[in-house]
């Protein structure tokens, strides 16, 4: 139990890897601060004397930063900048017995799904009223939107239904009250987040009940853009891409992560979908939406991945020219069936080479992509400023992951959280630079 003097200096709650994460944080926020006790969100000590932080355990990077993460406030703690440290989420959920082991000295671990357990730790009131309202840490004018937790897909690779367990989809009405409270905070973008949004009512209504929630998110009063993230592609839901095109708030992207395009490679990682349905679903989807912005991810080195495997993934991304691309190179996951039965053959070294590889293909094409928009006039929300420019956003691109419209602040300074027309006058890799237009 804390003092009401610790908790009177307030609760920080560092937040590492996904937007998924974000969300949680969000909420754990609110149930704080809802107890009248001060709240920070930034990644450095302050004030407070009890951080909490939540971890993320999916990939090897992020672990390692996570377990970086708790090292820093413990000598935090030890210099007696701070009085406690907690630790919440993915990693604490995998590794919670070799952590208390390991790193003795912080105060308490917590799994993914441990809200309430945190909150009375804390000897503060749990409020199961407050569910869905979160205090937001993103810019007032965007937010995260997670209509799911968990997956029931079987990728060998992956130890996310492992962590999170089985797929479970928040009821319709439940995310359209949340939809309506943050347009009534004034945010204008929904970014829909999930391990699987295209699975998203198969729990609760028996059906693939995506692109019904779609319309009714679109219908909130107040939002102007919705965006998709993680959208899987086997059996994939063309009812999504139909109301997408009808809807104007629906924005004309797509985050669907493909991960490879060799069947070998497919069949080990048992995707349930194989190369051709990938390109002929690929060919659907912009039939029907031609100017559509596609986003995928990728990964090299995966067992089964010889060079003719991997030959067949550069192909496949000079072929397609994605919008977007991230590549992550394979890493044996504990707890996964990849890492129990196959063995990690390539090299670290080859792994990231062919990363590179690929992104190097992508540079180019983006760079391509991006001198084709000069001159045009595109709708852009405005983040921040910068330095020397204004940071914005076309419906083409998501926070934190995409490109970004830069601004000169010699030009008319725009509002931040507001949509300006910007007529594209340069282009870079992965930057577009623009001047505001009148309307």
């Amino acid at each position: 139990m804390y003092t009401q003097e610790q908790r009177g200096k307030g609760i920080q709650v560092v937040t590492l890897g996904c937007s998924k994460n974000l969300v949680d944080s969000e909420v754990l926020l609110n149930q704080i601060k809802t107890n009248r006790i001060k709240v920070s969100f930034n990644n450095e000590p302050g004030d407070a004397r009890i951080v909490i932080i939540n971890t993320c355990g999916f990939i090897n990077d992020a672990k390692q930063e996570s377990i970086d993460t708790i090292l820093y406030f413990i000598k935090a703690k030890q210099k007696g900048l701070i009085d406690h440290v907690m630790v919440i989420g993915c990693l604490s959920e995998r590794y919670k017995k070799d952590l208390e082991k390991e790193i003795p000295d912080v105060d308490k671990y917590f799994g993914v799904n441990d809200l309430e357990s945190v909150i009375k730790h804390l000897g503060l009131n749990y409020r199961k009223n407050l569910l869905g309202e979160r205090l937001l840490t993103t810019p007032s004018h965007y937010a995260y939107l997670k209509i799911s937790e968990g997956c029931d897909r079987q990728c060998s690779f992956c130890a996310i239904p492992v962590i999170r367990g089985k797929h479970v989809s928040k009821p319709y009405e439940n995310v359209i009250q949340e939809a309506e409270s943050l347009a009534g905070k004034g945010v204008k973008e929904l970014i829909l987040i999930a391990q699987d949004l295209t699975r998203y009512g198969m729990d609760i209504y028996r059906r693939q009940a995506l692109a019904e929630l779609l319309e009714g998110l679109s219908d909130v009063r107040g939002i102007e853009w919705i965006r998709l993230h993680y959208a899987y592609p086997a059996n994939f839901p063309k009812d999504v891409i139909k109301i997408m095109k009808e809807r104007e708030n629906i924005c004309k992207y797509l985050d669907i992560p493909f991960q490879h395009i060799s069947d070998t490679v497919l069949k080990k990682m048992r995707r349930g979908h194989t190369q051709r349905q990938n390109y002929e679903l690929i060919r659907q989807i912009r039939k029907l939406i031609p100017d559509i912005t596609l986003r995928t991810t990728l990964i090299t080195g995966h067992p089964g991945e010889s060079k003719r495997e991997f030959n067949e993934l550069k192909r496949f991304v000079e072929d397609v020219k994605f919008d977007r691309l991230g590549v992550f190179t394979y890493s044996a996951e504990d707890d996964t069936l990849a890492a129990r039965i196959y063995k990690d053959h390539i090299s670290e070294k080859v792994k990231k080479e062919r990363a590179d590889e690929l992104m190097q293909i992508q540079q180019s094409i983006s760079l391509n992509l991006n001198h084709n928009k000069i001159g045009r006039l595109i709708k852009v929300l405005i983040d921040e400023r910068e330095g020397d420019f204004y940071r914005g956003r076309s419906e083409a691109d998501s926070p934190e992951i995409d490109n970004e419209v830069l601004i000169s602040v010699n030009e008319t300074a725009p509002a931040i959280g507001t949509f300006y027309n910007v007529r594209i006058t340069g282009a870079e890799e992965f930057d577009l630079y623009g001047e505001i237009t009148p309307f």
